[in-house]
């Protein structure tokens, strides 16, 4: 697909702040801190310096200044009975005047979630994935965008967008093919409409960061350690590493492994055949629905082959069976080159029809020349873009809560003194 050069550059009325994601699982005494109020609040000082490894006397300070810039509360109503000072009161994060958007922009679909500083989600839109000139279509995310947020009572903090392509996440801009976008500035256009710091990323590494982020851990130590690999499969297809507690990101943008070889003889628009993406994709099953006559093609759907499977149709069952196998190939060859100590599988080829997963195990056991199944389905299960947009959002929050809140501040102030 040929992409659309840029015939104007957007120039925003006022200055945006654009951040690069922070995929790590900060060990500063502000971040451990907020990460223990998050997954473990409300708990007292003295725990937290447990589990942060911290001392007492630095924790009472940086619970100090986390409480002054209003990210973590005290709860007097849970001090001991006989406790006396500050420091005995109980703490937790502060998450009701808050939230961050979180943008998922899908080659079809582009979802719009809220969530609060721990991560919760408060609730989302889907909206087409609008076509057209690639700035004209930001313009309108941006504008759902800014009608979305404005249902929600609270100070939004952050923006973060995931989404396919190569993305730069230092401009914020991003090249996506599919959608024809070249150094389409997503990070700019949203930012402007928001008036809040933007963070963008590929999605892929996006779903790897809500995994690392969002999933409790009773060990911190023993998870900055591990190593996972992350494997997406729906309409698209990718891979992200976590090495140590940090999503890997190169910086030439993530590899692909869209063209990777499969033995099929399905063909792929780049010209060959067996490509991974053109084999085991959303759009594939529908195709190979439609040639087998098991879908009608006025109304020919991934859902509508799922529920034929479900319904006992022997062809559709087979179609879908036949991806799970290629898709236990693939992630067994994977895992074998990487040889993480998790294998995370994410995206609705895995979760949407969980009925061929026993073909996927099966494929996976014939394929794998180690030892050990240490692979995992996802538990956002068919939600993962929704939490792979808010871990965008979060991620600097969490690794540097007061540095972050102090650039949410300088965006607003700047967003505010544009508009007057």
């Amino acid at each position: 697909m040929t992409v659309t050069p840029i015939s104007a550059r957007h120039v925003p009325s006022a200055p945006v702040i654009v951040a690069s994601p922070r995929f790590e699982r900060s060990e500063s005494p502000p971040a451990a801190i907020l990460r223990v109020a998050v997954q473990e609040g409300p708990l007292a000082r003295e725990r937290a310096a447990q589990l942060t490894g911290s001392s007492i006397a630095t924790v009472n300070r940086h619970v100090s200044a986390l409480l002054s810039a209003g990210l973590l509360r005290e709860r007097a109503d849970l001090s001991a009975s006989g406790a006396v000072g500050r420091p005995r009161v109980p703490f937790e994060t502060n998450h009701e005047p808050f939230a961050t958007l979180g943008i998922h922009i899908g080659a079809a679909v582009t979802t719009l979630v809220a969530s609060d500083i721990r991560g919760k989600l408060l609730g989302g839109i889907r909206i087409a994935t609008p076509l057209g000139h690639q700035l004209t279509a930001l313009a309108s995310i941006a504008q759902s965008a800014a009608s979305f947020t404005a249902r929600f009572r609270r100070q939004f903090l952050w923006a973060g967008i995931a989404l396919g392509g190569r993305v730069d996440p230092r401009s914020g801009t991003a090249t996506h093919p599919r959608l024809d976008w070249l150094d389409a500035p997503v990070g700019e256009v949203i930012g402007e409409a928001l008036g809040v710091p933007v963070s963008v990323s590929p999605h892929v590494e996006a779903m790897a960061a809500a995994e690392l982020l969002f999933t409790p851990t009773q060990d911190a130590a023993s998870a900055n350690e591990r190593s996972s690999l992350y494997f997406y499969a729906r309409e698209t297809v990718g891979t992200a590493l976590t090495l140590d507690g940090r999503v890997h990101t190169p910086n030439s943008g993530p590899g692909s492994i869209s063209h990777f070889p499969t033995g099929s003889s399905v063909a792929c628009p780049c010209g060959r055949n067996g490509c991974l993406e053109a084999t085991v994709s959303d759009q594939a099953m529908i195709d190979r629905g439609i040639e087998r006559g098991v879908l009608s093609p006025d109304t020919a759907s991934i859902t509508e082959l799922h529920h034929k499977a479900r319904a006992g149709d022997p062809s559709a069952t087979a179609i879908l069976t036949e991806r799970a196998e290629v898709l236990g190939q693939i992630v067994a060859m994977l895992r074998d080159l990487f040889n993480p100590d998790d294998v995370i599988l994410g995206g609705q080829a895995f979760t949407q029809f969980p009925e061929a997963m026993p073909a996927f195990a099966q494929s996976f056991a014939r394929n794998t020349a180690l030892l050990g199944r240490n692979v995992l389905v996802t538990g956002f299960g068919n939600r993962v873009q929704e939490h792979a947009a808010a871990a965008v959002a979060l991620s600097v929050l969490h690794a540097d809560p007061l540095a972050a809140l102090q650039k949410a501040h300088l965006a607003q102030t700047a967003h505010t003194v544009g508009a007057v």
